[in-house]
């Protein structure tokens, strides 16, 4: 996906939050992934992309 894509997924993810944690976890997991998609980022020492920090 292209910059641009990632970011407006996730500003339309964002307009979906309840502000209900129980609710809102697997949007904000959602979120979390994009975002570190979009930075290129993963875990210290990991080249798992998510499963090395338990999200």
């Amino acid at each position: 996906m292209e910059t641009s894509n990632l970011s407006t997924e996730i500003e339309s993810l964002k307009t979906k939050l309840t502000g209900n944690m129980m609710e809102d976890m697997e949007i904000r997991d959602q979120i979390h992934n994009l975002e570190m998609k979009l930075k290129g980022v993963k875990p210290e020492d990991s080249h798992f992309d998510c499963i090395g920090c338990g999200s």
